[in-house]
């Protein structure tokens, strides 16, 4: 590994512990409120307010890209607030025809767009290695904005207001990290320890899970040259299941 790879791997590892700082509290949450895929279906309703604003041809204008994907995740975390209320015996069917819409709207509106592949393959894995500082300072100010807000939404406020957390959460980390990132953050470190009953060691544990992975998986891509969003899903998941088993093995003897 030289100079070069360090200088795009850095950037890249700092942005997913900023994602995991965020991701990992409202990880457990969704695990506890069972609506696993409530996170990928606001990201992708947060990925088609992204397509919107290109088609807009606001792509120029990064605050206009960001408010269009904050108004359709918000309006997506609106929706999963009525499912909740309204339908709650088939909330994870109507959450999962969330996601279908949102996702085959996006290639629908990206139908007739010569480089839609390219586009879709950007929102799904993400571009992590390319981004920039700027994008960090401004995703780090907003992480510790919302993690200040959600030691008063945790404990204030019902569904809508963590519904909004999440969703401007989302919003950020979905243009950073990709779709199937956002939910291998939400997901894999919750899971791999949700048989832990000290809440202090669960949180360090699931963050080191989620830490684990994302530097695994860009060292891979690098050395393998690998998609790096989707190695890293893979090396996250791979920590997450000897995590989960080893705390298995653990309580049961």
């Amino acid at each position: 590994m030289n100079i070069v790879d360090l200088e795009i791997l850095l950037p890249a590892f700092i942005a997913g512990l900023l994602v995991l700082a965020t991701h990992v509290p409202l990880g457990m949450k969704v695990l506890a409120r069972g609506i696993i895929f409530a996170d990928i279906t606001v990201a992708q309703i947060a990925g088609l307010g992204v397509v919107i604003a290109g088609l807009l041809r606001l792509t120029e204008y990064p605050l206009a890209v960001q408010v269009m994907a904050a108004t359709s995740a918000l309006l997506g975390a609106e929706l999963l607030t009525v499912i909740e209320r309204k339908l709650p015996e088939v909330q994870e069917a109507c959450i999962g025809l969330l996601f279908v819409l949102a996702a085959s709207g996006s290639i629908l509106l990206m139908s007739h767009d010569t480089k839609a592949g390219e586009h879709i393959k950007d929102l799904l894995v993400g571009q992590i290695l390319w981004v920039s500082k700027n994008q960090l300072i401004a995703t780090a100010i907003l992480t510790a904005t919302l993690l200040a807000l959600w030691n008063v939404v945790n404990k204030r406020f019902g569904s809508m207001g963590f519904y909004t957390l999440f969703a401007l959460a989302v919003t950020a980390s979905v243009q950073l990290v990709g779709v199937y990132l956002v939910f291998a953050s939400l997901i894999v470190p919750a899971l791999a320890t949700h048989n832990l009953q000290r809440k202090r060691q669960r949180i360090i544990i699931a963050f080191a899970v989620g830490s684990s992975g994302y530097a695994g998986g860009l060292l891979l891509s690098v050395w393998l040259d690998l998609p790096s969003g989707a190695a890293i899903v893979w090396a996250m998941s791979l920590v997450g299941a000897a995590v989960l088993f080893r705390n298995r093995k653990r309580l049961a003897n």
